[in-house]
């Protein structure tokens, strides 16, 4: 019998709904125990200056801004490695047995400046417990490792179907 797969990478282009479809899981799951975090864009006078960073378990931080200075670059942006690592490595803790799913958003080219970050994601990979999580369309290194698991399924997130992934997706988990 082929075990049933419960660990879900969502991709698509910027804009597309993986945030959504995150959120969406969040709002359906209020009474399992969520690990995880989503990002939210932090906007002055209209335009993207960074990224904010909040935790299921009540944590906030800025993951990203135009006005750090000396830290790694994505883009326009300085990523905040220690403040990144501070805020989600505690709600990550495969140790966390109390978590009945796993809710990240994102796997991508920001976070994966992290190597603690990333030996903890490939801890959750190899665990039992459920994921769902956003990853970076383009990209090497981790995130093209990832992508390449034969235990996960990749889904092509669009803004045509991001509002029927939840529903489906919770169906998969049997949960």
């Amino acid at each position: 019998m082929q075990k049933r797969i419960n660990k879900f990478l969502l991709t698509g282009l910027p804009g597309c709904g993986k945030t959504t479809v995150i959120m969406h899981l969040a709002d359906m799951l209020k009474t399992k125990k969520i690990s995880g975090f989503y990002t939210q864009e932090i906007r002055d006078a209209g335009q993207r200056t960074g990224f904010s960073l909040h935790t299921f378990g009540g944590e906030k931080s800025v993951l990203s801004s135009i006005n750090f200075k000396n830290d790694p670059r994505v883009g326009r942006y300085r990523v905040d490695i220690e403040g990144f690592e501070q805020a989600v490595l505690p709600e990550l803790t495969i140790n966390n047995k109390e978590a009945d799913l796993y809710l990240i958003d994102e796997i991508g080219k920001m976070e994966c400046f992290s190597s603690k970050f990333i030996k903890i994601i490939k801890q959750i990979l190899d665990s039992s417990i459920p994921l769902v999580a956003t990853v970076a369309l383009k990209g090497f290194g981790f995130i093209a490792q990832v992508k390449e698991r034969k235990d996960i399924e990749l889904i092509a997130v669009t803004v045509e179907n991001r509002n029927l992934l939840p529903a489906r997706i919770l169906r998969q988990l049997g949960i």
